[in-house]
């Protein structure tokens, strides 16, 4: 049966910004914080969309919010290419293309995020004052097509979805203990000497990508009594000299607390990668960030590989 033309004159078209809010949050109380209304602003603008289109958007559901019916999925579609055209429309208007302003979200891993990406990105604020910048360093994927950000940066190429992406760089892992564990311990002169020393490690069942379940690689088989999801627990874990933990190069840096154990022996090459959504590729502060993240790792690929333990910014123009 063939639906009926809605009149475009009976759509309110700001109403489409309060669906995706409650698309992208499940909820309206959520979706209320982030547009700075109440519930019930929201709850009647979803309705009055509703109304307006003749169709139910959300079912609702105790367990997981406001869901989206098969109406609702093929209007989040058409939605989020009319909010990025119209961003990306705003931009040549206002002539902000030029002068590249706006707002920038980065979802990265949490070490790469706090000690690779958001020391880079205050430089590139020195470049760009008017482009504002969130990083959000988390132990966990980032949904995109949640918004949750617009760029991300993550150890798995995505497998689906219509996005811009590539490689961003290599990066290495190597084993670490402090001076003070391997005096006190029996020494590792061979891969065969770590059966008999304790680790620090990610939470098997817990970790977000298998991936970063490096001793799989290192020591197949061995236990840990000490265990995080955070990578950067594990690395204040190691500085207590009570085990040997698996860590990123450009997360160690020089810090003299810690030494390398078999460097030639042990280590760990894994990658990361970078993505945004198709329709965010007009917006020239969304491909701005992300092609200055992409100058900065591979001005820094020695450092992320632990060639060197010196990190190194882009010069100003």
């Amino acid at each position: 049966m063939q639906k009926n033309t809605i009149p475009v004159d009976r759509l309110n078209w700001d109403d489409i910004k309060f669906f995706l809010e409650v698309a992208r949050t499940n909820t309206a109380s959520s979706a209320a914080k982030r547009l700075g209304v109440d519930y019930t602003t929201v709850s009647r603008r979803i309705r009055a969309l509703e109304q307006a289109l003749g169709a139910l958007l959300f079912e609702k559901s105790r367990a997981a919010g406001f869901v989206l019916t098969v109406d609702g999925q093929q209007l989040l579609r058409y939605a989020e290419t009319m909010e990025s055209a119209l961003q990306a429309a705003c931009e040549e208007v206002s002539g902000t293309g030029f002068a590249l302003s706006g707002h920038v979200r980065i979802g990265c891993t949490e070490g790469f995020g706090s000690c690779f990406v958001t020391p880079q990105i205050s430089h590139f604020q020195d470049r760009y004052p008017d482009i504002s910048v969130d990083i959000l360093p988390v132990p966990h994927f980032i949904s995109l097509s949640r918004r949750e950000a617009d760029i991300a940066i993550t150890l798995e190429r995505p497998t689906r979805g219509p996005y811009v992406c590539s490689k961003l760089c290599d990066y290495r892992l190597l084993l670490y203990a402090t001076p003070d564990y391997l005096a006190q311990h029996p020494p590792i002169l061979h891969r065969d000497d770590l059966a008999g020393h304790r680790f620090i490690t990610y939470v098997e069942d817990l970790a977000f990508s298998p991936k970063l379940l490096y001793m799989d690689d290192v020591l197949p088989g061995a236990t840990s009594r000490l265990r995080s999801t955070s990578v950067i627990a594990q690395y204040q874990a190691a500085l207590q000299g009570r085990a040997l933990a698996v860590l990123p190069c450009f997360l160690v840096g020089g810090d003299p607390r810690l030494v390398r154990v078999l460097p030639e022996l042990v280590g760990v090459t894994r990658q990361f990668w970078m993505y945004y959504s198709e329709d965010l590729r007009k917006l020239k502060r969304i491909t701005q960030v992300a092609e200055y993240i992409r100058a900065c790792t591979k001005l820094n690929q020695a450092f992320l590989l632990g060639e060197t333990n010196e990190m190194r910014y882009l010069e100003l123009d």
